[in-house]
């Protein structure tokens, strides 16, 4: 089975799971919990009503407390992660298959026509094939509440940077449907993700103002994901081992961003200094799994990072160097500037 970022997996226990990166052991998909049935959900599809768990915490605990078969410790990345099985997987969510029926099909709700209209407006605006555009979320899952949000990705290098440098155009000139966030809504924002991202509001305004890939359209919050495509992804499980080195706050320049649009993302550093923690070097990068960390900071900008030291080790060219990642507890972070 091929999955990836924005995919969906649906296990025998009916648990839907969100699949994380591109990369995953032979026979398993990483991946983990998103909406779990719940008697008592406000999410309904096929005679069954769902929760959405969200933190990653929360995620661990429905695990550890009814599926623990699935988290096991991984060497090749050198933490405990949720593997699915494959032959335990009784559906497979693909976001493009998901926005070719809503091509197809009578719209369910208003949100499914806002979505299929704002993947239009992107497909025409960036001059890029609607089969390159996905659709993810609780639409892919089809369970939507008044409250879904927008959830988009765009597959392929070309196609990703095109995408994006039409939704700034989009943005700046003032399109009727597609918006910036007003204060109130990034205050809003900010609410939302700081209980899983701890930062001040201020830092968090300095990054998050300018990042096109969020937003309103049509009165609806979206979000875009950057995906690269299948041909263009080449390294396969095993090829880099990833070994816990610790936890540190390090400062640094960006002295590369050409891979922090995409998710998985990172970052290629100068002038690193290590504040707190281990001091291992070379540092080379700052990288996250999480879509909010992409467009974080811009060539020969200064940041501020905190999370877990990674030792990387390639076993096909024996290269060696240490990440810093983001996202695996809610003290992560990465700020403009230094403190």
């Amino acid at each position: 089975m091929l999955a990836r970022e924005g995919d969906f997996i649906q296990h025998k226990s009916h648990v839907i799971f969100d699949v994380k990166g591109v990369v995953h052991p032979e026979g398993k998909i990483v991946a983990f919990p998103r909406y779990i049935p719940d008697p008592k959900g406000s999410r309904y599809s096929k005679n069954l009503r769902y929760s959405k768990v969200y933190s990653l915490g929360d995620r661990f605990k429905f695990l550890q407390e009814h599926l623990p078969h699935l988290l096991l410790f991984d060497e090749v990345f050198g933490e405990t992660l949720c593997e699915v099985p494959t032959d335990e997987i009784i559906q497979h969510f693909q976001p493009q298959t998901k926005l070719d029926s809503l091509q197809d099909s009578k719209f369910e709700n208003v949100l499914e026509e806002k979505t299929l209209q704002f993947a239009l407006d992107i497909q025409a605006a960036a001059g890029i094939s609607l089969s390159a555009i996905g659709v993810s979320g609780s639409i892919l899952a089809g369970l939507t509440t008044e409250t879904s949000d927008i959830d988009l990705l765009i597959y392929g290098e070309e196609n990703s940077r095109k995408a994006y440098t039409a939704l700034q155009h989009l943005l700046k000139k003032g399109h009727p449907h597609c918006k910036a966030y007003t204060m109130a809504e990034l205050v809003a924002l900010y609410d939302f993700r700081s209980k899983d991202t701890h930062m001040s509001f201020n830092d968090f305004q300095k990054v998050e103002n300018r990042k096109a890939f969020q937003g309103m359209y049509n009165g609806t919050d979206y979000f875009v994901r950057f995906v690269k495509d299948w041909p263009e992804l080449h390294e396969h499980y095993g090829d880099v081992y990833y070994n816990n080195a610790g936890y540190a706050k390090i400062t640094a320049k960006i002295n590369n961003k050409t891979e922090a649009l995409f998710t998985p993302c990172s970052y290629q550093l100068q002038n690193v200094k290590t504040i707190e923690g281990p001091n291992l070097a070379p540092i080379k990068e700052v990288s996250s799994f999480r879509g909010r960390f992409c467009e974080q900071a811009e060539n020969n900008e200064t940041i501020t990072a905190q999370g877990k030291i990674e030792h990387v080790i390639n076993k096909k060219n024996n290269k060696r160097y240490y990440r810093l990642i983001l996202g695996s507890k809610p003290e992560d972070y990465m700020i403009l500037g230094t403190v």
